[in-house]
């Protein structure tokens, strides 16, 4: 798979810091690669992305506006998601009959610190830390309407060389809802939204004023180009954020699907 994505927005930074009126014109592109697995008989999957990140950041720093351009690798993740309930692992002619009711399943994400980063810069592309995600996730099926839940939390590694000094971050609570319609095989579209709490950073061990309470809702559409082509289209825009980017971004993701028989 890969895909693009380009957000544009405003910026809430720290109040500690001398920085008002943060803005941002973000782009991002990514590849990535999937793989379902049969996991001691429940469906499973495995993909990996790695991103690339350029864009520009201004705002006023000290009464003086600034503006600075990044441009560099993001930090790759992987992610291991199983069904515990529900949708146990099936070969393609299977899964072409398969009819879903009720799903439980979990999942994990690494992000690994290997991104642009450079310790003297107050923005950067990575993060220079580890970050892991476990999550649940409850999909239930009412004709040709899906209703999904999601409920995580963030957990991070400190960043041992923040500008010279240590930091880090409490762990960040998440939550997301999809209401999704099937029209046909592979046609889609689905109404999402999401929300985030915590996340409170320390430096050096003093705590800093970054709580976060932030939420975004968007669309997607997904349709096939092909029997192994697909096209996938999202946008979403901040609809709460105290701390971190409102952003408005609209994103495109091409998939290429291997395998036959569906």
């Amino acid at each position: 798979m890969t895909g693009f994505g380009r957000s544009t927005g405003d910026l809430s930074f720290d109040p500690t810091l001398p920085v008002q009126d943060g803005n941002a014109s973000l782009q991002t592109v990514f590849s990535g690669y999937a793989r379902t697995l049969d996991f001691f008989g429940r469906s499973a999957n495995v993909t990996v992305q790695v991103p690339y990140v350029w864009g520009d950041v201004s705002g006023i720093v000290s009464d003086v506006f600034q503006s600075v351009h990044r441009s560099g690798l993001g930090d790759p993740s992987v992610r291991f998601a199983v069904n515990l309930w529900g949708a146990p692992a099936m070969n393609p002619r299977e899964f072409a009959r398969y009819r879903q009711r009720t799903t439980l399943g979990a999942s994990l994400v690494v992000v690994t610190p290997l991104g642009q980063y450079d310790p003297a810069k107050l923005i950067n592309i990575g993060s220079n830390r580890w970050a892991f995600k476990p999550e649940l996730g409850l999909s239930r099926r009412l004709g040709r309407w899906y209703l999904d839940f999601y409920a995580g939390v963030w957990l991070f590694a400190a960043n041992s060389n923040y500008q010279g000094r240590v930091r880090t971050q409490e762990a960040l609570g998440s939550g997301q809802f999809h209401l999704s319609y099937n029209f046909r095989p592979r046609v889609w579209a689905a109404f999402d939204a999401n929300f985030y709490a915590g996340g409170d950073a320390s430096i050096n061990g003093v705590r800093t004023a970054t709580f976060q309470r932030n939420s975004r809702v968007g669309g997607t559409v997904a349709f096939p180009l092909s029997r192994h082509n697909a096209l996938k289209v999202s946008v979403s825009t901040g609809a709460v954020t105290r701390i971190g980017g409102a952003f408005t971004t609209v994103g495109f993701a091409y998939q290429y699907l291997w395998g036959g028989g569906l």
